[in-house]
């Protein structure tokens, strides 16, 4: 699942190649990910992309017409969306690979890029709206630990008292934006804390070093990717990991085991030693 650190960085992208740009056609290729009616695609052509920023895990690619009237494309990718950016985009609508064509943007200079979608499901989702908040996924989005609105008191009040298992507090994106199942598995390492540790379990200082942890990974992260195509991004973050999707690795800081379990059918990656005293979760 694409996480803030890959999407800002496929946001700097978008912006340094569509900024200015003129779209000449944007067709939606798989109707149901298209979530609303109204403006239509159509209403696109003829746009000029003022920025491309990133929201959470989404993209919002900003338009405004020759009035300066705005008109927002979020796209919010799903497990398996993503990103195929065109130097010169084919004149035929399909997709080389696995990959379903969801979508493709045609500028004006003959650029452009795809929406496609790798998984089973096809989650990848397109909202055409005069402003982010009017899409129900923005509106409800938490405390981006990656903004300047972050602090430790902040990240404090929505921890304290929380009677949900700290890693799923973490994905929870009306809790705090842009965080998925891979960088909640890094960010708990980092702070040595048990993926399944109740919020509410967590002392004052475990939850400062959480703050910590979660701003620091994150950031990181995000520095990591800078100049990295979009089609490599993925690579990049696996490859940078350090406990999640490492089962049976060793541990970078203890060298112990890296372990997994399932809770509430989601799996996660821990290291015993550093995140839970020895002790092998249930």
């Amino acid at each position: 699942m694409p996480e803030s650190p890959e999407v800002q960085e496929l946001a700097s992208f978008l912006t340094a190649h569509t900024t200015g740009r003129t779209v000449g056609s944007f067709d939606v290729l798989l109707p149901k990910a298209l979530k609303t009616s109204q403006p239509s695609p159509g209403d696109l052509v003829g746009r000029r992309i003022a920025r491309v920023s990133r929201v959470g895990k989404m993209i919002d690619v900003a338009t405004l017409d020759a009035a300066g009237a705005p008109l927002h494309v979020i796209v919010h990718f799903g497990h398996d969306g993503w990103v195929l950016w065109h130097d010169l985009v084919p004149e035929d609508l399909k997709r080389a690979g696995d990959a379903t064509l969801m979508a493709r943007v045609r500028l004006d200079d003959g650029s452009g890029l795809d929406l496609t979608d790798a998984g089973q499901w096809k989650m990848l989702t397109i909202h055409l709206v005069a402003d982010p908040s009017d899409v129900p996924a923005v509106a409800k989005l938490g405390l981006d630990p990656m903004s300047e609105e972050f602090d430790a008191d902040r990240f404090r009040a929505i921890v304290g008292n929380r009677k949900k298992q700290i890693k799923a507090l973490l994905q929870d994106q009306t809790a705090l934006a842009g965080i998925g199942n891979a960088y909640s598995d890094e960010i708990l390492h980092a702070a040595r804390i048990s993926p399944l540790t109740h919020a509410a379990r967590l002392s004052p200082r475990e939850v400062a070093g959480l703050a910590d942890a979660t701003r620091a990974v994150l950031m990181e992260a995000t520095a990591a990717r800078v100049g990295v195509a979009p089609s490599e991004l993925r690579a990049a973050k696996h490859a940078a990991l350090h406990v999640h999707r490492k089962t049976g690795a060793a541990c970078p800081v203890c060298g112990d085991e890296i372990r997994e379990f399932t809770s509430s059918g989601a799996a996660a990656q821990y290291c015993p030693t550093c995140q839970t005293g020895g002790t092998v979760l249930a």
